[in-house]
């Protein structure tokens, strides 16, 4: 090694060299001491005292990751982790009637409403993965990564052979993450605040399918969010008009004063994936015609 490059050499070791180098000094290599490296003591890192400093790795971890995948925007699908595939709600269906159980009949046949819902994320996760460079740059699919319509999203890029994310948080309730993810870009989180923002730095849209009290803190944060202009406007999608029109009245919002009448422009309904794909191409278009005249020419 050459004196110029002894000088540009690394002035300090690595943390990781640090850690794989110290040796246990007995007898304080043992639980209770305090002799373990700060950023290597997991005892230390969970104390109740440092929750901002995990915060702050949290937030931190997954911005990095996503910067080395190159990871710039995203299209985010919210909904229910409860809906089930096609398949599988026929199949719940069969063996509730043959178990004769009425309530798990209607269950089921509810369950099987709902699982045209699982197709149409699958398919519009497809649909965004093979036609991403209609909005003109490199966009991914980001769901929260368990099942139902996450893992219907999450499926959808993955049978188009595209990469997408999926964004866990741990519940004592959830199953592990759904297997459609792209394994680099899988996430687990502790903090809902955290997920939450990583939801939002790099969506370009957001496409809200029917679901439960999850599925409504994620799309009212967003809403309020827009609403106060804390982020910027993008395409928010409500996939099934009947269900979120019996499920919240905004007439009875602006009857009562508490929201403005033009606060119902934030969003927009649709029935399909393609009507959601659309109308995500036709606000680029809005955003941004020189797109549409590359286009134009393209065809």
């Amino acid at each position: 090694m050459s004196d110029k490059s002894l000088l540009r050499a690394r002035n300090f070791p690595s943390a990781e060299d640090e850690v794989k180098a110290a040796q246990p000094h007995s007898p304080y290599d043992r639980p209770g001491s305090a002799f373990r490296m700060a950023f290597a003591d997991r005892d230390f890192l969970l104390r109740e005292e440092l929750r901002p400093v995990r915060l702050q790795l949290e937030l931190l971890k997954a911005e990095l990751v996503q910067q080395e995948q190159s990871v710039e925007s995203t299209v985010v699908v919210f909904g229910s982790a409860r809906f089930k595939a096609p398949d599988v709600a026929a199949a719940m269906l069969e063996d509730a009637v043959a178990s004769g159980d009425e309530a798990a009949i209607r269950r089921a046949a509810q369950m099987v409403k709902n699982a045209h819902f699982y197709e149409e994320a699958r398919r519009f996760g497809e649909l965004v993965t093979r036609e991403a460079d209609a909005l003109g740059e490199p966009v991914i699919v980001a769901t929260g990564g368990g099942p139902g319509i996450m893992e219907a999203g999450n499926r959808g890029a993955f049978e188009a052979g595209g990469r997408s994310m999926g964004m866990s948080i741990f519940l004592p309730m959830e199953e592990a993450p759904n297997p459609y993810i792209t394994p680099e870009l899988c996430f687990q989180f502790h903090y809902f605040a955290i997920r939450k923002m990583h939801f939002l730095m790099r969506a370009v849209a957001l496409v809200s399918f029917p679901g439960g009290l999850g599925t409504l803190d994620e799309l009212f944060e967003v809403l309020t969010l827009t609403q106060t202009r804390k982020i910027r406007r993008r395409p928010i999608i409500l996939i099934g008009r009947d269900f979120w029109q019996r499920l919240i009245n905004f007439d009875v919002l602006i009857e009562h004063g508490v929201i403005s009448p033009e606060d119902v422009g934030l969003f927009h309904y649709a029935e399909t994936a393609e009507e959601a794909w659309d109308a995500i191409k036709a606000a680029y278009a809005v955003d941004n015609p020189d797109l549409v005249a590359r286009q134009v020419r393209a065809e």
